[in-house]
């Protein structure tokens, strides 16, 4: 493996890194921090986490779906992930007669797993640093974009090299684009559904609960991942069987306590944690109160139309919790910031910086403007950041609007001289599919309100100058009634009308093209993607492209001139580890919060008129008589259900393996304490926590409560 000494000469300057803070690329952890792990009871070498001629932990951890991570956990390819990560593979097996999300599902035989259309798994083969490649022709001196464009070229074309015999190869930039390294993955798309708890386990405590602690959610789901008969990645097919890992985790079933190291491994999503004071004040005081502010209103509306019908309720559920999610981990990561005081540190850092830089005539030469530059460059970048929020999260959340635009492919070979009316038949098929399963979960009347909603707080709250042409016309027109405008929308517009659209395409003639190109909820749309595209994107890509370049600049220059700090990759969706301690925390004062959770708190918290604290009478039967198995805690007695750590992780990490110091699996991750998500943004280990399902009670539930107690005979519990 060639090595990146620049990076390696300022990680070894710093002989005492400490542990919680970071996402690790366990390519470089013989290197980097295996002597930190090891300090902090870590007991195995950095070969039995990753290695290249032999099995390791690697080896069982996979990326499911390209969103979420999974951990094979038995030699017959038995998949651990989160139930809200398996959520849609349970969703499309259930029906009214067999509802999995409400029941749960277990496959007591292996002839009764569920295949899972356009279900997949990707593992990492291996890792190579591939910057010089990368850079071969990059000059200091090109543009932004210039650069971008040479850089992408080359990675394509070592991609397409390296892409054969059924291993893919990518590319990703680490350090603001300092570094480049190329994984060679496997993918297999041959997975089967093999059990769940019903959604009154798997997502106890519901939207209500998530972000928070305490936690006793069962988040959990189980799948299999099928192979040829030479155990190499194959489409469905009867003829598969179970895929032969090169490794699995075995499970330490005995419990954990206060202090335990802990490690995650997984694919974390995005991170930005070398931010100056001016992106995160940006993040604290301007996008993140903006998307607030627009799901919340959005939040309301929907739920006030579920509570007042139940096919609503039906149809918005998903969305409401999908609308929810980040809404409410934004709300945490503005309070994080400020009690952590994230802008104020930035500062300080920045000022050393400065002061360090001119106090070195060379370094003054080369970075003694940078912070400047980068203070005029987010002044110029903040009001198209503002605007791309408001248009996103406001205009575009409207579903009318999204869903007209998915019309223009069709205008567009409609209206040529000689069209093609093979590309149109699959175009109108394709559309017709889509269109049932919008109008499924659609309701004109939550819509336009939605629609009414989002365009006045649009129009209240972002800045006129940068509103499309829409506005002024329904200032004028409509004397600023948003409601007498997307009334006319709602009633003239075809898209409005399942029947009505339906019939159109049904009896479709390229020539009758201007019956969408005309339609009221196609103009709007049409106008409003159009200017989106022209001003508010060419602008917010010129500005951003000056900020990534002055970032790439100051993450070298941090290094450089600070040489005794810990500097980890932000998370990029590729594979990484992250080890800390399980230990509690105190989120303000006078709150100081257990680092476990128990069945207790689900009975406590049980209502059976909430949703979210539904609890199944066989697992409540199972509380009352104390009938835990093997699965209760030696100390207490108590069934444990979840325990948080300070492992440092974000979006991707769910599913991810959570390991004690021996190597063994304690639990699954899924979810982040609300205090702790501004980790994304700046990482403070009093108040960022993990948090874990105990594998304790995921056997627990696989085998007292469903009585599949026959896939923990392919485990391997430890002793």
């Amino acid at each position: 493996m060639k090595k990146f000494p620049f990076l390696f000469l300022l990680i070894f300057s710093n002989p005492s890194l400490r542990a919680d803070e970071g996402m690790w690329l366990p390519v470089l952890l013989d290197q980097l921090t295996i002597s930190d792990m090891r300090a902090n009871g870590f007991q195995l070498k950095a070969e039995d986490v990753y290695s290249i001629n032999n099995s390791s932990m690697k080896d069982a951890v996979c990326h499911f779906n390209g969103g979420c991570t999974g951990e094979l956990i038995s030699p017959k390819g038995l998949m651990l992930t989160n139930h809200h990560c398996g959520f849609g593979q349970i969703q499309s097996h259930s029906t009214p007669e067999h509802n999995y999300l409400r029941d749960g599902f277990w496959a007591m035989r292996q002839e009764d797993e569920l295949p899972c259309p356009g279900a997949f798994v990707t593992f990492i083969v291996s890792m190579e640093d591939v910057t010089a490649k990368i850079m071969a022709g990059v000059q200091d001196t090109m543009k932004e974009a210039a650069r971008n464009k040479l850089i992408d070229k080359n990675a394509r074309e070592l991609e397409k090299y390296n892409t054969r015999g059924g291993v893919d190869a990518m590319v990703r930039g680490f350090y603001y684009g300092n570094v480049y390294y190329m994984f060679f993955t496997q993918t297999f798309r041959d997975i089967r559904m093999v059990g769940a708890p019903p959604q009154t386990i798997g997502n106890f405590g519901g939207d209500t609960d998530n972000w928070m602690w305490p936690r006793q959610t069962g988040d959990f789901s189980l799948f299999r991942i099928y192979a040829d008969k030479n155990n190499q990645p194959a489409a469905y097919s009867k003829e598969n069987i179970p895929y032969t890992p090169k490794y699995f985790f075995k499970i330490n079933a005995n419990g954990v306590k206060e202090n335990d190291f802990t490690m995650v491994y997984g694919f974390p999503g995005r991170t930005t944690e070398y931010l100056t004071s001016f992106g995160v004040s940006l993040i604290q005081k301007t996008t993140d109160p903006v998307k607030v502010a627009l799901r919340g209103e959005r939040i309301g509306i929907m739920e006030e139309r579920m509570i007042a019908d139940e096919k609503i309720k039906i149809q918005y559920a998903a969305k409401r919790n999908g609308t929810a999610n980040y809404w409410k981990k934004w709300q945490g990561e503005i309070m994080g910031l400020e009690r952590s005081d994230a802008i104020r540190k930035k500062t300080e850092t920045e000022v050393e910086f400065i002061k360090r830089v001119n106090a070195d005539p060379v370094k003054k030469a080369k970075y003694g403007t940078l912070l400047t530059e980068m203070d005029f460059a987010y002044q110029a970048f903040a009001p198209w950041e503002e605007a791309w929020c408001y248009m996103n999260e406001g205009c575009f959340s409207v579903e009318l609007i999204k869903f007209a635009q998915t019309f223009q492919r069709l205008i567009d070979s409609s209206a040529v001289a000689k069209p093609n009316q093979a590309y149109i038949d699959k175009t109108i098929e394709s559309l017709q599919k889509s269109a049932t399963g919008f109008y499924r979960d659609f309701d004109r009347e939550t819509d336009q309100r939605i629609a009414v909603a989002m365009f006045r707080m649009v129009s209240d709250g972002m800045n006129p100058v940068h509103q499309p042409p829409v506005f002024a016309m329904v200032r004028t027109k409509f004397k600023g009634d948003w409601n007498k405008y997307f009334e006319a929308i709602y009633k003239k517009s075809i898209f409005a009308d399942r029947d009505k659209l339906m019939a159109v395409l049904a009896n479709y003639k390229a020539s009758g093209w201007k019956k969408f190109a005309n339609d009221p909820a196609f103009v709007l749309s049409s106008g409003l993607y159009n200017y989106y595209t022209k001003n508010i994107i060419n602008n917010w890509v010129k500005t951003n492209d000056e900020i990534s370049r002055l970032n790439r600049i100051y993450m070298k220059a941090q290094m450089e001139i600070f040489p005794d700090r810990r500097y980890y990759p932000d998370a990029n969706s590729t594979l990484r580890i992250a080890y800390g301690k399980i230990k509690g925390y105190q989120p303000r004062d006078g709150v100081n919060y257990n680092w476990f959770c128990t069945l207790d708190g689900v009975m406590e918290k049980e209502d059976s008129t909430s949703l979210d604290y539904m609890v199944p009478p066989r697992l409540r039967s199972l509380y009352e008589k104390k009938d835990f198995g093997n699965y209760a805690d030696k100390k207490d007695g108590k069934l444990h259900t979840s325990f948080v750590a300070s492992n440092h992780t974000t979006g991707g990490n769910s599913g991810s393996p959570v390991i004690d110091a021996k190597g063994n699996l304690i639990g699954t991750n899924f979810d982040r304490t609300w205090e702790g998500t501004m980790s994304d943004v700046n990482y403070d280990v009093s108040l960022c926590r993990n948090i874990t399902l105990d594998i304790r009670y995921t056997l627990f539930i696989i085998d007292k409560y469903a009585g599949a107690g026959y896939l923990l005979n392919e485990m391997v519990l430890v002793k």
